[in-house]
């Protein structure tokens, strides 16, 4: 089964990951022109793109688990994957700054910083602009193979704070994101595990966007 899965694997190609990477977002264009989005579209538009970045971002985060522990090799996909959730996070910040403040600058600088979920989500942000930035081959090239590592390692904490801005964006936690949140949880224990533990090849990948 483990053979077949990576023959599959090795057969799908990088622009298919972007072509069903875009699909949330036409789909929610769709839903937006069809007025298909309750009594706060505002709310929808940032809170869907928001899920899409985390569900792109934890499966960016599951490749090394899925080859340590089953030998299922995704790693060539694993880049457009955090890509993909870089691009979430930056549609759904846009989707914040421009229709929901309005562009008021200095309300939104007041805003992050007198709640918390903000900074949890501006935290997370700037990590993962930081390794977006740092995404290709010649800047692995520039910084040098463990410096990159590093600095890609800082995946996890952003992923930390996103399930933290998700978990503290309203009074109650919301199931979904306590779910997201625990799995988060479970990817970062696998990261941790002892090197021996499961596949040695495995073990020195780096889960990062890359």
């Amino acid at each position: 089964m483990t053979r077949w899965l990576n023959t599959q694997a090795r057969r799908v190609p990088e622009w298919a990951v972007w072509l069903g990477g875009a699909l949330p977002l036409g789909l929610l264009i769709f839903d937006t022109l069809r007025q298909r989005l309750g009594v706060d579209p505002v709310a929808a538009i940032e809170h869907r793109l928001g899920r899409t970045a985390i569900y792109f971002l934890i499966a960016s985060l599951a490749v090394t688990p899925l080859l340590r522990l089953a030998k299922v090799n995704l790693v060539p996909l694993r880049r457009a994957l955090g890509l993909l959730a870089f691009g979430y996070v930056v549609l759904h910040i846009t989707a914040w700054v421009v229709i929901d403040m309005g562009l008021r600058w200095e309300q939104l600088l007041r805003d992050i910083v007198k709640r918390p979920y903000l900074l949890f989500g501006a935290g997370a942000a700037l990590i993962l602009l930081a390794l977006a930035l740092t995404s290709s081959a010649a800047a692995i090239r520039r910084m040098g193979g463990s410096a990159w590592k590093r600095l890609h390692r800082l995946v996890y904490v952003a992923a930390v704070l996103t399930s933290l801005h998700w978990l503290s964006v309203g009074k109650v936690w919301h199931p979904e994101a306590k779910f997201w949140g625990f799995v988060v949880l479970v990817l970062l224990g696998v990261r941790l595990l002892p090197r021996g533990f499961g596949s040695r090849r495995g073990g020195n990948k780096s889960v990062a966007i890359q």
